[in-house]
């Protein structure tokens, strides 16, 4: 009976939570901001895990600062991931910035300008 899913899928998925736990109890370092975790993207052999960030409320050289930042304290966050997870290797932790969150938020300030705009096109008829 083939599994539903492959183990390099499960094991994304529960790195995220374990992530994410430890970015918010355990890391305590000014200079990472309110991140959020996107998505964990691990290889098939579990050997390297991508994971993609978004830094809220901040500039792009905050976000850069604190995905520096992450990378940098990459091996404590390893060594936090290894404690929760049950698993004999922990894959190394690459963190990314995600901007498709950015990129979302623009496309929707345009549509709305649209939208306005039509509207504002319809009135003056």
């Amino acid at each position: 009976m083939a599994r539903e899913f492959a183990r390099h899928t499960r094991v994304s998925s529960q790195m995220q939570k374990e992530l994410s736990l430890i970015l918010q109890r355990e890391i305590s370092d000014p200079r990472i901001g309110f991140v959020t975790i996107n998505e964990v993207i691990v290889t098939k052999d579990l050997a390297v895990a991508k994971i993609y960030i978004t830094v809220l409320n901040t500039d792009a050289a905050g976000k850069k600062a604190s995905t520096k930042a992450l990378n940098e304290m990459s091996p404590l966050i390893r060594h936090a991931l290894a404690k929760r997870m049950r698993l004999r290797h922990i894959s190394e932790l690459r963190f990314y910035y995600d901007d498709s969150f950015d990129t979302g938020m623009r496309v929707a300030e345009l549509l709305s300008e649209v939208s306005d705009d039509l509207k504002e096109d319809k009135l003056l008829e």
